[in-house]
């Protein structure tokens, strides 16, 4: 139950907000968003099941409105609230604005933080190595003798980190530090931690020291995810003792399975393993070659099983028949029993072999604790055996996943080969789970002191079951439900017009139509955005509409002739002058993009945004879907256009004083019968349809 105390802070916070802000603007639907999430984590609606899904309707100010719910809560009952997000542009909002807002109209003192992952911090010690013994630590870590200039670099940010002048953020650099560099000296989990003294005062050590202290952690949600995958309370506060609110939870479900998911070549693999054998014995010779012998001979033992076993594979599936990509699918996920025999050699070596490379590393990191070994002679070691464990780590995933089979209950893994490339004879074996969201439920719904999951678009054809299968919930297992409208007028704000056009998309003469219907419909027209659905497409009709730019003096946007944060700034720049301006974009152009005002007052979607299921994994789950009985098209397809077109539609309102038009030249949303929900699923735009 919500408690006074608990109830008096909240009421503090919103009447501080009132007088904080010029032009606040009481919204019910913000307010009730607000009393039914803390009911919800208080525990008022189910004892265990203190779990929201959200969908907050733009203009109701879900950030402030979860903020408001969950961070007195926390304060109140000594729980962490962590915020996970999909986007960097969520953070910084978060990180630079809503949070210090709040801490200003809190009555009480909290203190947030940005988390990052462990592969965003240098280590201190890996730099000290490679700038003091360059020789050694390139022949411990760099594939291929290190450039000039990597070398003055990494000096350069040695020295800085050295004068307290950088905190060993990558992103805190002011310029690019290249991948080649960056490889060399990032933090990892084996050589990187509080376990050995002399990396206590590492970046990462320290921002994880200003991790635990926070009150309020904002992370994203690959992070969140690879938290959950260690077990949780890694990285992250422990799911039992924190408030998981999760914003643009629409994304989850596909950054949860891509954690899940494992990949390995097989050619590749056995020539890193031919290394490991050279490197073996002089990394056991640090640990002390007569407590790693053992470990040693197991791990050679392993590597040759594993090197004929990989090439034997690569030959055999060498005669299977690629596709144009250069793929082969296994149907239904099912191997032939050779290689599913071969799948179980391998995990078994995979694993024999990653197991003695973590018992032959623990030994130095031993040594060096002991005060044997110093860390300066054993930090090129350490490097070294933490490069080929993080890669054995993967190579038992890949091969673990490969070997499990498909069970009775739930959708099978999917399975499938890939050629590198056209010269190369290698392949990439691929491993992914169809469905996810029976792991979600174990490593956080059925953990997790209270969550909270907000969208703009959670539902899919004004229901919310789509999003539940995805992610592991459902209606009615005591998690709370709620849909809030915006509060924009939308019947006199905006017109969603589907015109009468010659040609539906499948048509092949229906790209060759756009460029006169666009240049009727942006006629006119000051602020533009036209969505495609592909870049062939958008480039296409970009051509097509140049010299018409030119003669009527429209200043013509398109995606990928510049990024996108020069775009949308020359897009603003010009509708502060008056200037015509037209953004073309894709798929990417539909969420996220905030154009409020004058910036956009006409919307254009060339076609219902339709994905065509071309990967393996989602290949996977229509056959999936379809041997049940079921109908993949119905049942993902449509579920995820009407949420794309929705996130589209999007764009054009987004404060309570925009107006402009929405046009759909894509005339299947009112010519097929999915069209009806697809058109319902959208905002009461005042409809204009023409016949």
């Amino acid at each position: 139950m919500l408690n006074n105390s608990l109830k008096k802070d909240i009421r503090t916070c919103y009447e501080n907000l009132r007088e904080q802000l010029d032009n606040f603007i009481p919204r019910k639907a913000q307010n009730y968003l607000v009393a039914e999430l803390a009911k919800t984590l208080a525990g008022e609606y189910h004892a265990k099941r203190r779990i929201m899904v959200a969908e907050a309707g733009t203009g109701i100010g879900k950030s402030m409105a979860y903020l408001l719910g969950s961070i007195p809560f926390a304060l109140n009952s000594n729980k962490k609230v962590v915020i996970s997000t999909a986007t960097v542009a969520l953070q910084e909002q978060l990180i630079s604005k809503d949070l210090p807002l709040f801490r200003r109209i809190s009555p009480r003192e909290f203190s947030f933080i940005l988390a990052k992952g462990r592969q965003r911090y240098c280590c201190a010690e890996k730099l000290a190595s490679v700038c003091g013994d360059q020789t050694g630590i390139q022949q411990a870590l760099f594939d291929q003798k290190p450039k000039h200039n990597d070398v003055l670099l990494a000096k350069d940010l040695y020295r800085a980190l050295s004068e307290g002048k950088w905190d060993g953020d990558r992103d805190s650099w002011p310029k690019t530090i290249p991948d080649t560099v960056w490889r060399v000296i990032a933090s990892d989990k084996h050589t990187c931690h509080n376990g050995l003294a002399a990396h206590r005062s590492c970046p990462f050590a320290k921002a994880r020291e200003n991790l635990d202290k926070a009150d309020v952690i904002v992370a994203n949600h690959s992070l969140l995810m690879a938290d959950l995958e260690l077990g949780g309370g890694v990285i992250l506060p422990e799911p039992e003792q924190a408030i998981f609110m999760i914003d643009e939870a629409h994304h989850l479900p596909i950054v949860a399975r891509d954690f899940s998911a494992a990949s390995a070549s097989l050619l590749g693999v056995a020539s890193w393993l031919e290394k490991l054998n050279q490197a073996g014995s002089k990394i056991a010779n640090t640990a002390d070659i007569k407590r790693s012998n053992r470990f040693l001979d197991a791990l050679q033992t392993g590597i040759q099983e594993l090197i004929p076993g990989l090439r034997q594979i690569r030959e055999q599936l060498s005669e299977l028949p690629l596709n144009d990509d250069g793929t082969f699918r296994f149907k239904d996920g099912e191997l032939p029993e050779s290689l599913e025999l071969q799948a179980k050699e391998m995990h078994k070596a995979a694993k024999k072999t990653q197991q003695s490379q973590a018992k032959i590393h623990d030994l130095i990191a031993e040594r060096v604790k002991d005060g044997e070994l110093s860390a300066r002679l054993a930090e090129p070691a350490l490097a070294e055996s933490a490069f080929f464990l993080q890669r054995l780590e993967n190579l038992e995933k890949v091969w673990n996943l490969m070997a499990q089979p498909n069970s009775d209950k739930g959708a099978p893994l999917a399975r499938w080969i890939k050629r590198c490339d056209e010269k190369e004879r290698d392949l990439i074996v691929h491993v992914s789970p169809l469905e996810i969201g029976w792991r979600l439920d174990q490593m956080l719904w059925s953990k997790a002191a209270g969550v909270g999951l907000f969208s703009a678009t959670m539902r899919a054809l004004n229901q919310f079951g789509y999003f539940c299968r995805q992610v592991g919930l459902e209606e009615n297992d005591g998690s709370r439900f709620l849909a809030l409208p915006s509060p924009f007028d939308y019947q006199n704000q905006a017109r969603l017009v589907v015109p009468k056009v010659p040609y539906e998309p499948q048509h092949d003469k229906f790209t060759d139509t756009l460029p006169a219907l666009l240049t009727e419909y942006l006629e006119g027209e000051t602020a533009s955005l036209v969505l495609f659905s592909s870049y062939w497409q958008m480039n296409k009709v970009a051509e097509a509409l140049k010299k018409t730019a030119v003669k009527n003096k429209w200043d013509l946007l398109v995606q990928g002739e510049a990024s996108r944060t020069s775009l949308l700034d020359t897009h603003r720049k010009n509708c502060e002058k008056g200037k015509v301006s037209i953004l073309f974009g894709t798929g990417s152009f539909s969420e996220g993009l905030d154009l409020p005002g004058d910036q956009l007052t006409n919307l254009i979607i060339t076609k219902i945004p339709f994905a065509v299921p071309t990967s393996p994994v989602e290949e996977a789950h229509s056959e999936y879907i379809e041997s049940r009985g079921g109908n993949p098209f119905l049942q993902i397809s449509v579920p995820e256009a009407s949420k794309k077109l929705i996130q589209s539609a999007g764009r054009l309102l987004r404060q309570e004083n925009d107006s402009g038009r929405i046009i759909v030249l894509d005339r299947r949303i009112v010519t097929r019968r999915y069209g009806k929900s697809l058109l319902d699923s959208l905002p009461p735009f005042k409809r204009i349809i023409e016949y």
